[in-house]
Order: structure tokens, then C-alpha cells, then sequence
């Protein structure tokens, strides 16, 4: 076994320990710094462009990497031809991966020339920010470098996806991600380092995604100008409602 395999089959093991336990340590000890520390108070603009391109951006990329790494290409070429999967993964990438890179550069200039969001700005934020615009960027070269319409590029899902299920099932297979191209292991390394980061960053925020906002009751507001009773408060007539 070589000293690769060996890097592929522990270190992602000690990636997954540093996440695990860094979010729980910023859980038990700094739940008041679990936040994103917002500045749109600082500024409004940009950050109304610029936070919805990177957000949505980075939601489909997310959806893509679970679909390329989780789903094995045997079910997918059941519902799909693998001329029609690297298609559409080109495409959607494509849009996905600029929408993203469009936003995250809008907001790190923001932060560069907006002299109240730039003094918010500290050194786990400029850390943060350099880790996720490379890990992006590496990513973006593989979308481009690793699947064309034609489907004649390298097919990462003979290599990198089957290491990736592997170490979920603690069988890690290191030798797979040995053989794939050096763009996947530039790509792969970088997103550990940012996984590592992850749990002492604003990153963190992700893990509290008001996802229980969609399914909540209706909330039911009342005039303040009717009192408990139904009396009239004020000289405003009660207008009835639906």
C-alpha cells in the first residue's frame, strides 16, 4: 500500500472527527458566537445580489456533488444515458458553478470596499473566504475538465464516487481515488481543509438552517386596537377580517 492510499483511507476519517467534535465543542461552549454575524446593517446593496447568487448557487452544487458521489452511475444509467448524465452535469454545473463564483465575488468585494463591513471582517473570515473560493474554484475545473457533452472525458464516478461511499461504510478503498486525475485530489484535499474549518467559522450557520420555518402552523396576528373583551380601542372602526 502506498503513502497516498494510505493519506486517502485516514485522513478522511480524521476530517469527519474534526467536524464531529468541533461542532460539538462550538455548540457547548460559543453558542452565542454560532451565527453568521450579519452586516447587512453595514450595507445593503450588494449584499442583496451577491448573497442569493452564492446561496442558490451553492444549493445546486450541493444537490450535484450528492448525486454524483451517493448515487451510484448503475442506477443512473437505468433512468438516464450517460451521454444525457454528463450533459446535463456540464450544464447545470456550468450555470451553478459561476452563479456561485459571481456571488462569492461580490461579496468578498463588498467586504474589501465597504469600510464598515471591512472592519467586521476578521482573519477566520479572510481564512474562511480564501478556502471556500478555492475549493470552488477546483471544483469548477473538474466540472469542466472531467465531463464533456460528449462523455469522452475522464468519468469520475468509476474512481472518486465509489472511494467517497466507502469511507461512509468504514471500507475505505484509497487505491479508487489514487488513479483519479490530479484535479479531483486538488479538489478533494481542499474541501477537507474547509471541513476542518467549517465548524469554527460563520460557515457553522449552515447546520442551523431554518428548514422547520416551511412546515410551521400559520401565525395569527390581531389588532392591537380591539381589546381582550372586542371592545373598540380608539376612534378606528373594526373592519372584519377573512
Amino acid at each position: 500500500m502506498s503513502g497516498w492510499e494510505i493519506f486517502w483511507d485516514t485522513v478522511p476519517y480524521v476530517t469527519l472527527a474534526i467536524v464531529i467534535v468541533g461542532t460539538w465543542w462550538r455548540y457547548r461552549y460559543d453558542k452565542f458566537g454560532w451565527t453568521t454575524r450579519s452586516s447587512q446593517l453595514y450595507e445593503s446593496r450588494l449584499l442583496r445580489i451577491g448573497s442569493p447568487l452564492f446561496h442558490f448557487g451553492i444549493l445546486v452544487v450541493f444537490i450535484g456533488h450528492i448525486i454524483g458521489l451517493m448515487i451510484p452511475a448503475s442506477w443512473t444509467d437505468r433512468v438516464m444515458s450517460e451521454h444525457f448524465y454528463h450533459l446535463q452535469a456540464v450544464i447545470l454545473g456550468a450555470i451553478a458553478g459561476v452563479a456561485t463564483l459571481v456571488g462569492v465575488a461580490l461579496l468578498i468585494y463588498r467586504r474589501r470596499t465597504r469600510g464598515p463591513v471591512f472592519m467586521a471582517t476578521t482573519l477566520n473570515d479572510k481564512v474562511m473566504y480564501l478556502a471556500l473560493v478555492a475549493a470552488m474554484v477546483a471544483g469548477f475545473a473538474c466540472t469542466l475538465l472531467g465531463a464533456t457533452p460528449d462523455g469522452a472525458a475522464y468519468d469520475y464516478r468509476e474512481t472518486v464516487s465509489p472511494w467517497f461511499r466507502s469511507i461512509w461504510i468504514l471500507q475505505p478503498r484509497g487505491d479508487l481515488m489514487v488513479q483519479a486525475p490530479l484535479q479531483f485530489h486538488i479538489h478533494a484535499g481542499i474541501a477537507m481543509v474547509l471541513f476542518c474549518l467549517w465548524p469554527f467559522t460563520r460557515l457553522v450557520h449552515a447546520f442551523s438552517a431554518p428548514i422547520g420555518y416551511l412546515f410551521r402552523p400559520y401565525i395569527v396576528y390581531r389588532s392591537r386596537d380591539v381589546a381582550a373583551g372586542g371592545e373598540l380601542v380608539g376612534s378606528r372602526p373594526h373592519r372584519r377580517g377573512w
